[in-house]
């Protein structure tokens, strides 16, 4: 009897209408509650007649352990954005449950956007999110959030509630190329690709063309000949096509020949043996004639991304030191150059290689012709000052190396960056002793005591300087300027020359030839530049070269080194200009020329000329890297 009268009163509360029963919930305990009761019936002969009764029951109390007081609370319900553009973030919380939730779910979020640290449309445990990121796609997306008790979308649920995501396209924006199609030489019978990249908004579509006419069915960002006969040659470009318009890609020229071509041929081969100190940088040079790519591999595995004609190693460590080669291949087959070993060793800074000497043999004259040498002494951070010895030589060109023409009185004036007055200037060495010592200290040939060359002597502290020579009386001839580094007892907190550099007009069929020298007991990196069009177009400068071309000789061996005639945008000469403060070229097209190389200490020459009749103003530099 006493079973049946506290059994019935569980009936009584189970029996409840549905307002008082969750109302009860709320304030109970549910679990413990429903538990005690399901154990009574399942110990009860009637228990198999009710157990569905508290399958209800514990359903009705999971789906709304989160109700009553409780609130889901986002900030915003509605967002508006547009395609590229970053949507304002959406917070959301659960406030007013009996204990924060360990989960939210959201579904049918705008492609781009994502909740706190998940994928989109994926589970984020947390007590509180946000929805944030950059829609990549329009239209009207109601992203519902749902609560969920415990972590990974477990347990009770609340929810969901939804937020409206509203998202206009994108501004239509015009196809830039980013890549454009190469030229191309190949013999008939052989395959070739043009490959070129554009972006823009919406991304654009590709259509190929041949000397203007659309090609059916090449609409990639790549375009594939097979089998290439003699009626193909011609000019390939490619048509980038949006909403907002149709640009054409700059056309590459297919050249056909009727004979086979072979294999590449190197022209330029690695220096069989580089030694650097750590941290330097390095830099292996190759040309192959006939070469569509190139593979660089260290002690004969391939290296990531090496696939330009030349190799750069920056900040060189023990672990770069090995045996380096390139192969060059093209349709014919492929080319392997010799070996070139690297050696890394830990050398004092005071041995490391280093530019001493910045000598410029050209005509000087009145006008556009006065020459102006520049140099950096550096590192801009360091103390102290660089002894420099200037010489600007014309008359003894002509009795000591019987050369004519000769400027046959050479004014030099030595000026630091930003500072009107002269710091020197001379007319006129005259033979003192100080000069005459400092000529036999840096190796300069001697000057005759009543010649009329001109000669200085100063301490430069760190910065930027300028030398310019003219000719007395206005009068014109050739000259050589020189800058030399005239320290002793150096330390490794000496400054240096960092970067010399001349700016002079060169007529056409002539040339600027500007030497320099590197001491120490390992190879440095150079940068060397022969700048004319992008001296107009950067800083108005009017009468440049047109056209440059930048040879790099060996003056102890007389042999060429390597040269550049239109730098073609490398990625790597951008890289290595940014990392010594060299201004930018005018953009990737221009013809100005560039070289990068490591050079063992000796001197060496950079001989800048006109392709054609170009002629004009033209600026040569050279640079040291780290």
């Amino acid at each position: 009897m006493k079973f049946l009268l506290r059994f019935h009163r569980y009936l009584l509360w189970i029996n409840l209408p549905v307002a008082a029963l969750l109302a009860l919930l709320q304030r109970t305990p549910l679990l413990r509650l429903v538990s005690a009761a399901e154990s009574l019936v399942h110990a009860s002969p009637v228990g198999h007649v009710l157990r569905s009764a508290f399958t209800a029951v514990a359903s009705l109390g999971a789906a709304h352990a989160l109700a009553g007081a409780t609130q889901f609370v986002v900030s915003r319900t509605s967002v508006s954005g547009t395609v590229g553009a970053a949507v304002p973030v959406v917070a959301f919380s659960v406030s007013g449950s009996p204990a924060s939730p360990g989960s939210y779910r959201v579904t049918s979020l705008p492609p781009g956007v994502t909740i706190t640290g998940v994928a989109a449309n994926g589970i984020f445990n947390g007590s509180a999110g946000t929805l944030s990121g950059t829609p990549t796609a329009s239209g009207t997306f109601l992203a519902a959030i749902t609560a969920y008790q415990n972590a990974g979308a477990r347990g009770d649920a609340y929810g969901p509630t939804t937020v409206a995501f509203v998202i206009a396209p994108a501004t239509p924006v015009t196809a830039v190329f980013s890549l454009q199609p190469a030229s191309r030489t190949v013999a008939v019978g052989s395959n070739v690709t043009f490959t070129a990249s554009a972006s823009g908004t919406p991304s654009p579509t590709f259509q190929w063309r041949k000397d203007g006419v659309v090609i059916p069915a090449a609409v990639g960002v790549s375009f594939t000949l097979t089998n290439v006969q003699l009626g193909q040659a011609g000019a390939y470009s490619v048509a980038a096509t949006n909403s907002a318009g149709t640009t054409v890609s700059e056309s590459a020229i297919l050249t056909v020949n009727s004979t086979a071509v072979g294999s590449p041929a190197f022209t330029t081969l690695p220096t069989a043996s580089v030694t650097v100190g750590i941290g330097s940088t390095v830099v292996f040079n190759s040309t192959a004639t006939g070469a569509t790519a190139y593979r660089w591999q260290r002690n004969n595995g391939d290296l990531l991304n090496a696939t330009s004609a030349n190799l750069v190693v920056l900040n060189a460590g023990a672990l770069d030191a090995g045996t380096y080669r390139v192969i060059a291949t093209n349709s014919a087959g492929a080319t392997t150059s010799r070996d070139a070993t690297l050696i890394v060793n830990p050398v004092a800074t005071t041995d490391l290689g280093r530019l001493v000497n910045l000598s410029i043999l050209t005509t000087a004259g009145p006008g556009a012709k006065v020459l102006t040498v520049g140099a950096v002494v550096g590192p801009l951070n360091f103390s102290g000052s660089l002894p420099l010895l200037i010489r600007a030589v014309g008359p003894t060109l002509n009795t000591a190396f019987g050369i004519g023409g000769v400027l046959a009185d050479p004014v030099l004036t030595l000026n630091a960056a930003g500072v009107a007055a002269p710091i020197a200037n001379n007319d006129n060495w005259g033979g003192g002793t100080p000069l005459n010592a400092a000529f036999a200290a840096v190796g300069a040939f001697a000057l005759p005591a009543n010649s009329l060359d001109s000669s200085a002597l100063s301490n430069a502290t760190p910065g930027g300087y300028t030398v310019q020579v003219t000719g007395k009386a206005d009068t014109s001839g050739l000259v050589i300027a020189e800058i030399y580094d005239n320290s002793t007892g150096r330390t490794a907190t000496s400054p240096r020359l960092i970067n010399l550099s001349s700016l002079t007009q060169i007529d056409a069929g002539a040339n600027l030839a500007v030497g320099f020298v590197l001491r120490g007991s390992t190879a440095r990196t150079v940068l060397v530049r022969g700048i004319g069009p992008s001296l107009g177009t950067i800083f108005g400068l009017g009468g440049v070269m047109s056209d440059p071309k930048l040879e790099l000789f060996n003056n102890d061996t007389g042999s060429k080194i390597t040269e550049n005639d239109n730098w073609g945008g490398d990625a790597q000469l951008m890289d290595a200009a940014a990392s010594v403060g060299a201004f930018a070229l005018a953009d990737t097209a221009t013809k100005d020329a560039v070289l990068l190389v490591t050079l063992a200490p000796g001197a060496y020459s950079a001989r800048v000329s006109g392709i054609g009749s170009s002629a004009g103003t033209a600026i040569v530099e050279v640079y040291e890297l780290p």
